[in-house]
């Protein structure tokens, strides 16, 4: 059956979610454009640049900190180290398949999962905003201490400092982070080199399990849950970076240099933190500075952790943008991006009051938990769409009102979300399952599995449909009919 007529949006309704954008590489043009589609004859960019994009935001404490969870769940050298590579190379394949809707769509992935979600991705965009905001607690905590000591400033004065100037880069917008992320990769990989060597130097490994039976075997596997769980988490974030890139982007060099920038990164800084877990008990910026020996080299520690910190956090401020706008909350991009700070202030401050290592294997977890349905439901959504993805439809869908109300694919997620709860083994609760699987956590498996059998048959029942009226490209959004910026 044929479409029914598209009408135009009011004059001003999708203004808000564009403005001005980079138009090459290099172009340091404040991105004032949100998740409105970027239009072929404006996009650019070599794939090679999703390497150090994916890179970078990885190389700072809070993954050498997750490595060093192997040894305190009491895994020697050996299966830690297994467990975080089978880990971290299983989580960064949804991200590097996805990195390839950005060149199809020019959209990013948040705003393209009103798709399938319609009026109800209210509700992932919201826990995705929290999500980046959690990463920001996570990953500024250290970044905070460093500064602190670095510049001799009280710890919150530190923290302040670090989220001001990733907020910047997240205000910015889309060419900042791409650049900012291109020198970070060269210079946190030479930083860590030698954090790597000294840890190397140092030796004292943990190289023998202090768990045995059906404990080692759970532990196993909840160090290859939480591993995973770290290159996963980017997966809602993943076409984000691409959407610059044109259409004709070949697709397996873009697989593969996401994939092998997310994966090497994570499996560097999760290594070096297992190897240097006896020598980093405390898990601080402190820490750290005195492994190196102090002087120049533990000079150069805390400035690897700050900047780490920026690299990565600046993404999470840029995303969580756009996951705010695909909530439909008409606010703009720029704008958003720098809200998410002031609420990561806080998280730092609580993360940072004792029982860190708690704290932290629980935020990291729960903040990834719930992208394992979601990623089900735009899977299956996006496979039975095939081809039939336009300009047109992505335009139409800006506006909250031509949505959908995309039941199935919340309830999908909830049931699927559900349905992990007695897999998890996390600080808060371990799960009865778990519980009997010795700690082992395999939720995120069940749950896209169980979100994908509840979505399949419903799919078609409330999803944005595709609309094949054609919209012309153009640099902005004045290209779409009756619609023209402020």
């Amino acid at each position: 059956m044929a479409a029914p007529p598209v009408a135009a949006p009011p004059a001003k309704a999708l203004s808000v979610f564009d403005g001005a954008r980079p138009v090459r590489q290099g172009d340091l043009t404040t991105e004032t454009a949100g998740m409105f589609p970027i239009p072929e004859d404006g996009r650019y960019g070599a794939n090679w640049r999703n390497f150090t994009v994916w890179f970078a935001p990885n190389m700072e404490l809070s993954g050498v900190f997750t490595g060093t969870l192997a040894a305190t769940l009491g895994l020697g050298v050996v299966p830690g180290l297994v467990a975080i590579v089978v880990g971290v190379l299983l989580g960064a394949i949804p991200v590097a398949a996805l990195s390839l809707w950005g060149p199809k769509t020019g959209m990013a992935q948040l705003p393209l999962a009103r798709l399938p979600f319609g009026k109800t991705i209210a509700i992932p965009a919201l826990v995705q905003w929290f999500s980046a905001v959690a990463w920001d607690g996570l990953v500024g905590l250290f970044g905070g201490e460093a500064a602190q000591i670095l510049l001799h400033v009280p710890f919150a004065v530190g923290v302040i400092i670090v989220l001001v100037l990733e907020g910047m880069v997240g205000f910015l917008g889309y060419e900042f982070v791409h650049r900012l992320e291109a020198w970070g990769a060269a210079v946190l990989a030479v930083l860590f080199a030698v954090l790597s060597y000294k840890i190397i130097q140092h030796g004292n490994f943990p190289m023998h399990n202090t768990v045995h039976g059906g404990a080692a075997v759970g532990m196993f596997v909840l160090m290859m849950t939480i591993a995973f769980s770290g290159s996963f988490s980017w997966t809602t974030y993943a076409a984000d970076y691409s959407r610059y890139m044109g259409k004709d982007t070949p697709r397996k060099p873009l697989f593969w240099f996401t994939f092998a920038g997310l994966s090497g990164s994570f499996l560097w800084v999760y290594a070096i933190g297992l190897l240097g877990a006896k020598t980093l008990s405390n898990q601080t910026a402190a820490g750290v500075q005195t492994l190196m020996g102090g002087g120049f080299l533990g000079v150069l520690a805390l400035v690897a952790i700050v900047f780490g910190a920026i690299t990565g956090n600046a993404m999470n401020d840029y995303s969580g943008s756009l996951a705010v706008q695909a909530g439909g909350v008409r606010i703009k991009r720029h704008v958003s991006a720098a809200f998410g700070t002031v609420f990561a202030f806080f998280l730092i401050l609580w993360i940072h009051n004792g029982n860190t290592s708690a704290k932290f294997e629980n935020v990291l977890l729960f903040t990834a938990y719930w992208i394992a349905p979601f990623l089900a439901v735009v899977l299956i959504d996006w496979i039975d769409r095939k081809d039939t993805i336009n300009r047109t439809t992505l335009v139409h869908m800006l506006e909250w009102r031509n949505l959908r109300s995309g039941w199935p694919a919340l309830v999908s997620l909830a049931v699927g979300f559900g349905a992990m709860i007695p897999f998890m083994d996390t600080g808060l609760m371990v799960g009865p399952i778990s519980n009997a699987l010795d700690g082992a956590d395999i939720s995120f498996y069940v749950g896209f599995v169980v979100a994908g059998l509840v979505y399949f048959p419903l799919r078609r029942l409330a999803a944005h449909p595709t609309i094949d009226a054609a919209i012309p490209t153009g640099s902005s959004a004045e290209a779409v009919p009756g619609h023209s910026p402020d």
